[in-house]
């Protein structure tokens, strides 16, 4: 082919422009370069694609864009019998490339099986914020092989072209982001080892029981069996310097739809956020009031709502602040964006109640670990919609991978919009949201987000990220200290993921075998406190179980009221978990199951009550004062 005989002498005169090693194998994703499925490579085997093939245009050509649901090229559905040639103890690998979907496993170019313990191969791909390099080596054999997934420092733009770069010289991985050293590791080193069987892909991370696929473009990939030097990755970017700061493509969906309906965040006496997302660009648009005014007759009969607050710009992500609202108050709103070709996407009328203030009793539901299982989460939000709570708390670990955005989408609030629709939630961060960009995309928090407190009613809650350093002396330490010491709230509630105190079996050591330390040491560091200044009740997750303590004080259990409680609500949809053997002092209820709490709140009165996926009772306390 013509553009197969271009591309190969483009491969050419670029290689010989500046010193560096030949490809044993060059494949350019260019409309010209495929004849129907089949790749032409310019060096190496011809690839097959699969799944739906687009092009997208740019100040040089086109590059292939992969959909992130079935569009990848084949090379070889088998290294072992393929006549592809692979490096043994030296590598480059170089692409330009884009991301559009963040992912915890993307793949550029991989040939590898991870699986369980057994690792081996090689990967030019990124996670959820940053690209990576994965590399197993004979040097670093365990008897089943040892992949090193090395993770960049640089953030990929979203929809920008980078040029990303792998090596190993039998010493030492390095990756290259935009020409300049990215991250290096000595952990692996001799002959590269190969999994017996392996596809090698373009586009997705597969192996023999995975396969994600790539959403973004890829312009180029080449292949080599020398480690390449930093003078010629950095000449290598320069040569295409213009496609890296070329405009981002952001792919936009023909039809308008929700790809997140309506959710509610940060509810004041005063105000509510209200956020969505739509699959295209559009305005946004709350109509809202304290009732809907209708008019006309039978299918002609339309609601109206009499106050407005719009924003023109077109976005994605929808977030809309409603002000100077009154306090204990019930309101009705509709989320509305219209797009650039002037139609309408319209939620139907929901509703939503302002915080309370003073000794006004309320009431919210606690429920922890929603994590990967929608049809659970989803039964537990219609439960707690039916006792109608003022809000929700959660203590983190919302999805099971904080990277991946269908799970945002399709199992967290998909599957919880009924309840989130109409009362506010107040998250924290759990070890599985890996502090991933798409937390920070879909909540509207004060900074910096990951701690926070705030007031309803005449209880104050303080929200902590455990993932990050809490002892004395850190940041969120003396946050929490100064927030504690000048609170004058009845009643004082913390929030954060990791528990201080727990019966499970092997979270923080084997108890059917020996000694465990009953709960995460660094969080405990929080415990004096909490003494101190006389917090009432600490809800965490993590442990997927239910546990609540007697109030404790210096370590001990108290038969009184004088002490804090600690409670791990964690059965809001992963797997289940289950205590140990042995009984620690502390526990007062423990529970296998999936559930959820609710907590009401009158006056120097505390009631919390935990429910089943049957909706039965299974725990109560009360607290008073």
């Amino acid at each position: 082919m013509l553009s197969t005989s271009i591309a190969a002498l483009c491969a050419a005169l670029l290689a010989s422009s500046h010193d560096g090693p030949d490809p044993i194998g060059s494949w350019s994703l260019s409309s010209a370069d495929f004849d129907g499925a089949r790749l032409e490579a310019v060096l190496g085997v011809h690839g097959r694609a699969e799944g739906p093939l687009a092009f997208v245009e740019d100040a040089h050509g086109d590059a292939l864009y992969f959909d992130g649901r079935a569009t990848r090229v084949v090379l070889a559905t088998d290294h072992a019998t393929s006549e592809q040639r692979l490096p043994t103890r030296h590598m480059t690998i170089e692409a330009w490339a884009s991301v559009n979907t963040p992912a915890a496993w993307g793949g550029l170019l991989g040939l590898l099986q991870d699986n369980g313990d057994a690792e081996a191969g090689w990967i030019l791909g990124y996670d959820g914020k940053v690209f990576t390099f994965g590399l197993a080596s004979k040097g670093a054999d365990d008897g089943n092989g040892q992949i090193t997934y090395m993770q960049g420092k640089t953030p990929y733009e979203i929809g920008v072209l980078h040029h990303v770069v792998g090596t190993f010289d039998g010493e030492t991985m390095k990756l290259y982001v935009d020409g300049e050293l990215d991250a290096e590791s000595e952990a692996q080193s001799g002959d590269i080892l190969y999994p017996d069987h392996a596809e090698l892909v373009l586009g997705g991370y597969v192996d023999r029981n995975e396969s994600f696929f790539h959403n973004g473009r890829l312009r180029s990939v080449r292949l080599f069996d020398r480690a390449a030097s930093s003078g010629w990755v950095r000449a290598g970017f320069a040569h295409g310097r213009e496609l890296r700061h070329a405009d981002p493509y952001l792919w936009i969906d023909p039809e308008l739809r929700w790809v997140v309906q309506p959710y509610l965040q940060w509810a004041t006496k005063d105000g509510m956020t209200i956020r969505w997302e739509t699959s295209r660009p559009g305005s946004s648009e709350i109509r809202f009031g304290r009732a809907v005014e209708f008019s006309g007759e039978g299918d002609a009969r339309v609601g109206l709502l009499p106050k407005l607050k719009s924003d023109a710009s077109l976005v994605l992500h929808h977030e809309l602040r409603l002000e100077g609202l009154e306090p204990e108050t019930a309101y009705y709103y509709q989320a509305v964006t219209h797009d650039d070709l002037g139609r309408e996407l319209a939620s139907t009328f929901l509703s939503f109640q302002t915080a309370c203030v003073g000794d006004t009793p309320f009431a919210f539901a606690v429920i922890s670990d929603t994590q990967g299982n929608p049809s659970v989460n989803g039964r537990i939000a219609q439960l707690a919609w039916a006792q109608r709570p003022s809000f929700v708390l959660h203590p983190g670990d919302l999805v099971d991978t904080g990277s991946v955005k269908s799970q945002w989408v399709h199992e967290f609030f998909g599957s919880m919009q009924p309840l989130f629709e109409r009362v506010a939630f107040f998250p924290v961060l759990g070890n599985h949201e890996q502090d991933a960009r798409l937390y920070y995309e879909y909540m509207s928090l004060p900074d910096p987000e990951y701690h926070y407190t705030f007031v309803y009613g005449n209880a104050q809650f303080f929200m902590l990220d455990s993932n990050r350093q809490v002892g004395p002396g850190t940041r969120q330490y003396k946050w929490l200290s100064g927030e504690l010491a000048r609170s004058r709230a009845t009643w004082k509630l913390v929030i954060y993921h990791h528990p201080a105190y727990t019966s499970d079996e092997n979270d923080y050591g084997d108890t059917w075998s020996g000694p465990s330390t009953r709960g995460d040491m660094r969080v405990r560091a929080l415990v004096p406190l909490f003494d101190k200044h006389g917090v009432d009740i600490v809800w965490n997750g993590h442990i997927h179980s239910y546990e609540r303590t007697w109030p404790l004080r210096d370590d001990r259990a108290r038969q009184s009221q004088d002490g804090t409680v600690y409670m791990i609500t964690g059965g809001g949809g992963g797997s289940l978990e289950t205590a140990g053997p042995i009984r620690p002092f502390f526990q007062n209820n423990v529970r296998h199951g999936h559930h959820y709490c609710m907590v009401a709140i009158s006056g120097k009165t505390l009631e919390m009550k935990a429910f089943d996926l049957d909706d039965r009772l299974f725990d109560s306390l009360v607290i008073g004062k």
